[in-house]
């Protein structure tokens, strides 16, 4: 066994990546409405025990290309964004209809790459797949396939998956395969292969085993290489990733009971990677000076809002990183601002009730406590 289930009990927010051969019955060209079925009981079971889950999920074209009469043969991107159009909403019945008999809710949610990777872009994404999982719904994500070109596209939503939950600091990433994890050779040409149950760190011996024998594993146009790709990605956010076999009828419930899988380990708290991310790898654009109630504030973990904030340095975008100082020039720390600098000139000193008259909008505090990294 290589798991004890803690590493679905414990986590707060869970990413699952549901591949096509699982979402649609390949015979019938048709969602497999059975498993999704049995997987939506699996997920409400642990939405009732306070747990957060979001679905990335694929299975648009193979629907998509069915309901259009498109042939077998390689499609071309035109017909491949094009039958994504068509069977996008047919995925998403789908998902509804699994959910509904569990009083949940689902939402879609269309993403390419520069939704991740783009700050402005990537806070928008954060903020909405947020407010979604407050309110009780579970998100569908999907690559927007009906838009998204070669050049900037994933390509596979094991990759998409990560990123995701990268994004939303989840704590466990679930990928759905049809191998039940990483082995050291494929089980299918070599009874002597055995599968790797924890991995603590990926080696190149471990890149090895991905692209080569297990290089065909999993379904889609991932493979075990795109899930350790996938899983470096989320150990670096401080999530865990889980390799296990999808066709169960309840894969979550599986692992929580022990189930063969592959557990790749975080590197360290998914807060602490991000706020490591905020203090290490981002260039300020700009800075706020903040009065001594601010700093106060912010060094017993509050977030900084306008009300606090006494002048705007800089021109920076909503999404920045910009350097907190202190009226005497210290510097208190560095986050992810959530407004322009010309924006935030017009706040300054504002309560935060009143910003939504000055600006038309509001997004919040100045910088939210998850987004700011104290020096």
């Amino acid at each position: 066994m290589s798991t004890d289930g803690s590493d679905i009990t414990r986590a707060r927010r869970i990413v699952v990546k549901v591949g096509s051969a699982l979402v649609v019955d390949a015979q019938a060209g048709a969602p497999d409405r059975a498993w999704l079925a049995a997987f939506a009981a699996d997920a409400a079971r642990l939405r009732a025990r306070g747990q957060q889950v979001l679905v990335v999920s694929s299975g648009a074209v193979a629907l998509g290309r069915r309901r259009l009469g498109l042939s077998r043969r390689k499609l071309t991107l035109p017909e491949k964004q094009a039958a994504a159009a068509a069977g996008q909403s047919l995925l998403m019945r789908a998902w509804e209809e699994a959910f509904e008999p569990h009083g949940v809710a689902v939402a879609q949610v269309l993403m390419t790459r520069d939704d991740t990777e783009v700050r402005r872009r990537w806070l928008n994404g954060r903020a909405t797949i947020e407010t979604l999982l407050s309110l009780g719904v579970v998100p569908v994500v999907n690559e927007n396939d009906t838009v998204v070109t070669e050049e900037i596209r994933y390509g596979d939503n094991d990759r998409l998956a990560a990123r995701v939950a990268q994004m939303i600091a989840a704590d466990a990433l679930v990928l759905l395969s049809d191998i039940d994890g990483l082995y050291t050779a494929d089980p299918r040409r070599d009874p002597s292969a055995t599968r790797l149950d924890r991995i603590s760190e990926i080696t190149p011996a471990i890149d090895a085993m991905a692209g080569g024998a297990n290089a065909g594993a999993g379904v889609g146009t991932g493979g075990m290489a795109t899930k350790i790709a996938a899983a470096r990605i989320a150990r670096a956010a401080g999530c865990a990733t889980i390799i296990t076999l999808g066709r169960r009828p309840q894969p979550l419930q599986a692992i929580e009971d022990g189930a063969s899988a592959t557990v790749i380990e975080a590197s360290l708290s998914a807060a602490a990677a991000y706020k490591g991310w905020i203090a290490g790898s981002l260039s300020p654009q700009g800075a706020l000076v903040v009065d001594d109630g601010a700093a106060g504030a912010l060094s017993r973990g509050k977030s900084l809002l306008a009300a606090g904030v006494r002048a705007v340095e800089g021109r920076f975008g909503k999404g920045d990183a910009v350097l907190v100082r202190s009226q005497d020039g210290r510097e208190l720390g560095r986050g992810l601002v959530r407004y322009d600098a010309a924006d935030a000139e017009k706040i300054l000193g504002l309560r935060s009730d009143a910003i939504e008259a000055a600006l038309g909008y509001t997004a919040g505090p100045m910088i939210h406590a998850d987004d700011l990294a104290m020096a």
